[in-house]
């Protein structure tokens, strides 16, 4: 695994990748996206690694709390993945 240490988080989130390529080389394409959370739980459970499923999340705009949005997962309190189940990954999902 190549790990770029210039990010704060590089190697945590290389374990992430990992384990979501083994859920995807495993299931393949066109299950729901719920399928997925499940079997990435499964493997970054037996990583070791600790997450929050369906984490709330508070969202500040200039210091006040304008509402708040839910994260698929919230991984050792450093990194919000979320997981989308699409034929065709569009810009709309990259923010």
């Amino acid at each position: 695994m190549i790990i770029d240490l210039q990010y704060k988080y590089s190697e945590l989130t290389g374990k992430i990748i990992k384990a979501a390529m083994e859920v995807h080389k495993i299931l393949g394409n066109g299950f729901q996206e719920v399928v997925y959370q499940r079997a990435l739980a499964v493997e970054l459970s037996e990583m070791g690694i600790s997450f929050v499923r369906e984490q709330e999340m508070p969202l500040i705009y200039k210091n006040v709390d304008v509402g708040t949005r839910r994260v698929d997962f919230f991984v050792e309190g450093k990194i919000m993945v979320e997981l989308k189940a699409l034929v065709c990954l569009e810009d709309v999902y990259l923010a």
